[in-house]
């Protein structure tokens, strides 16, 4: 399973489920928190939405 962000610029990116934390709202933005690439530590970023991805599901 993955899930796609996307961004407040327009732009997208797929990442594993399981390096997903949290999806929440501060300030009135949405906000997710994720896993860097090598799993060390947590990152927050300003998304506009979320959907998830399962196997053999096809996105354009």
């Amino acid at each position: 399973m993955m899930i796609k962000y996307y961004y407040p610029d327009g732009d997208w990116c797929y990442r594993a489920l399981h390096t997903a934390h949290a999806v929440f709202h501060l300030d009135g933005k949405l906000i997710a928190r994720a896993e860097t690439s090598d799993g060390s530590e947590l990152y927050e970023f300003e998304i506009t939405g979320f959907e998830l991805i399962g196997p053999g599901e096809v996105h354009r």
